[in-house]
């Protein structure tokens, strides 16, 4: 008992101390999920303790950054959960092609996977041109391998079925070009994409978005992250602009569930209810992304 408390105690003074040295807040993160990717961590570099671990960071930036990526959820793939990207095209792309203009912001992106999947469908409508894409996240190592658009090419069966079951209109690979054991986006792909860091539990607003992703994220935030991020994106999004969440996420039981009207429930798609109830204090724009 008095091992796992002071285990407790450690955790949270080494959050604290990656917040003041670094300025990355996981501190509302679930716990469970931390000290998980925490203890690996210190198994992985043989390190004794986490207090050990606390002062080795502080005083050496590579570590951090080492531990950073464990840190870092980077679970993703191409057209992930396919259902729920069906229903992208048939409640969701109606309303964007009626649209003079649209903003897309996939709110960690991770390795981009998610991302080129939207691209792709957004070319087979026919929106490409009348869409700005905003993917972001606070790991600028996963962040650059989303910019650099390449993926493993053992992976590609695996992503053509999913493509196939989300409604694809082509073939999955005319959309890369394959070199050696690796796949490269066609560059076509991220004409209309921005790419930038942004922390969803520091940092401020995205304005005016119409459609706003973040999928298998919100799960390893605790209740009162969650929440921030909810209001975040409440203030975010256009007035009628869509929510996606992951298969395990809702907006359901927080704060802001009476702002959101259902669309697609099974596939978590929700859409901000005009004149909503309307945030307490509302959160800093993050910068003009006009």
């Amino acid at each position: 008992m008095r091992h796992t408390e002071n285990e407790r105690i450690e955790l949270r003074l080494l959050k604290e101390a990656i917040f003041h040295k670094y300025g990355y807040d996981f501190r509302n993160y679930a716990e469970a999920s931390i000290k998980r990717r925490v203890m690996a961590f210190l198994k992985e570099t043989r390190i004794e303790s986490i207090s050990m671990l606390q002062h080795r960071v502080l005083y050496d930036a590579s570590l951090f950054k080492h531990l950073l990526a464990g840190l870092s959820i980077n679970v993703t793939e191409m057209f992930r959960d396919p259902g729920f990207y069906a229903s992208i095209r048939k409640y969701v792309i109606p309303i964007l092609r009626e649209l003079p203009f649209f903003k897309l912001w996939h709110a960690g992106c991770s390795t981009g996977m998610e991302v080129y999947s939207m691209a792709i469908i957004l070319e087979e409508e026919g929106l490409s041109e009348k869409a700005r894409i905003y993917a972001t996240d606070f790991d600028e190592t996963v962040l650059q391998k989303a910019r650099d658009g390449i993926f493993p090419l053992e992976h590609a069966r695996e992503y053509t079925a999913n493509y196939q079951k989300a409604g694809g209109l082509a073939s999955f690979s005319d959309y890369f070009t394959a070199k050696y054991e690796h796949a490269i986006f066609k560059s076509s792909l991220k004409k209309n994409v921005v790419f930038a860091d942004h922390n969803l539990a520091s940092d401020g607003v995205f304005g005016e978005m119409n459609l706003i992703f973040c999928r298998n994220v919100l799960i390893y935030f605790n209740k009162d992250l969650q929440n921030r991020v909810f209001k975040l994106f409440y203030e975010s999004l256009a007035d009628d602009g869509f929510l996606c969440l992951g298969a395990k996420e809702s907006i359901r039981y927080s704060r802001y569930s009476d702002a959101f009207a259902d669309v697609a429930p099974k596939d978590k798609i929700y859409r901000k209810i005009e004149n909503g109830p309307a945030a307490e204090t509302p959160i800093r724009p993050y910068h003009d992304l006009s």
